[in-house]
């Protein structure tokens, strides 16, 4: 009896060992049962599939919010395949309802409308996919709508060319309508044409087909008609695509008594700011690797299950010629050690999702 006795209390102190061994080892971590519970939620997000669906990818701006889109996919253990329109509406629509019936397991949009979007988005919604878009015209329960701050960034270049031109003088505009950004950056400019009656606009023009070509064409012919120094006082373009063209065609005509101001920043947009023989002398903008990588993390918490806002407004920073070092080229990964604010952008960023990056 009393060996039988010895032997189940044996049998219980060895199972008690086993089980406080097993217990010991699940929170080795340390974490909490919630905590693993996010994690395990997180790895959960590893290898997705993520379709990128552009209205177009022009110029080193578009090409940089790419590559933040694709580092913070990457970072999440997923995929990302880019569909590209070219600025074709029709195709842009054909291309998302592509992504649809793919079965991508989430659906990121550059651009676009939606007359041209809407009906596609909502068919990713009805199949559960979730939807992040940037610089578009939706209002579709669900999705989560990026924008830069398109008045805040116009205002500052109008403010500070009214302020250079003495509150007076001739300028051209470059602008293209039928793009949310511009249309909202377009709101901006009547306000400004109302408060600085005395600065008159002579000639207006913009497009989105080779637009960085087309400015400089244009610009050439209005610098023709207008041969004077003082006939036009300065540029202001509403994309960094057109200050490109309006700076090449001053610059080579010796007009350079011409001053351009412009919106969004690249690394080579930057290195025209940098050149004291350029007229390009500032722009307002927000870092496109971050807008890429913000988008991304709205995205990824939805794919978590997590709440996210309708819309999301990424503040722009104003960078001048004056703020730059004259003594060397930086890019826009130096930026932020000159220009306060730019760059590094914390937004979109949850616990769980920098501890699936380090995974």
């Amino acid at each position: 009896m009393k060996r039988k006795l010895f032997s189940v209390a044996l049998s219980l102190v060895l199972a008690g060992g086993v089980l406080a061994g097993c217990g010991s080892k699940e929170n080795s971590s340390g974490a909490s049962p919630a905590a693993s519970a996010s994690a395990g939620a997180a790895n959960d997000l590893a290898g997705k599939k993520i379709a990128l669906v552009m209205q177009f990818n022009t110029g080193t701006f578009s090409s940089q919010y790419v590559e933040g889109v694709k580092e913070q996919v990457e970072k999440l253990g997923g995929k990302v395949t880019v569909f590209v329109a070219d600025t074709d509406l029709a195709k842009m629509s054909s291309n998302l309802d592509a992504a649809v019936n793919q079965k991508f397991d989430g659906i990121l949009i550059d651009h676009g409308t939606a007359e041209a979007l809407e009906a596609g988005v909502k068919k990713a919604l009805d199949k559960k996919i979730p939807v992040v878009s940037f610089d578009s015209i939706l209002s579709v329960p669900g999705v989560t709508s990026l924008e830069q701050g398109d008045q805040k960034m116009a205002e500052a270049t109008l403010e500070q060319l009214a302020k250079d031109a003495g509150g007076k003088g001739n300028i051209v505009k470059i602008w293209v309508a039928g793009f949310a950004p511009m249309e909202r950056r377009q709101l901006a400019y009547q306000a400004f044409q109302k408060k600085y009656p005395d600065i008159k606009e002579v000639a207006a023009f913009g497009t989105a087909q080779d637009p960085a070509l087309d400015s400089q064409t244009q610009m050439e012919a209005i610098l023709k008609k207008y041969p004077n120094k003082g006939d036009i006082t300065a540029v202001w373009t509403a994309w960094d695509e057109f200050a490109k063209g309006a700076s090449r065609a001053i610059q080579q005509a010796g007009r350079t008594e011409i001053k351009v101001y412009g919106i969004d920043l690249s690394d080579e947009d930057l290195q025209m700011l940098q050149d004291p023989k350029s007229p390009w002398v500032a722009s307002s903008a927000v870092d496109p690797k971050d807008i890429g990588r913000v988008q991304v993390r709205y995205l990824y918490q939805k794919l978590h299950g997590d709440q996210t806002p309708d819309k999301v407004v990424l503040d722009p920073v104003y960078v001048s010629r004056d703020q730059l070092p004259k003594d060397k080229q930086v890019n826009t990964a130096q930026l932020s050690e000159y220009v306060k604010g730019w760059g590094g952008s914390q937004q979109g960023y949850t616990d769980w999702l920098k501890a699936a990056e380090k995974k």
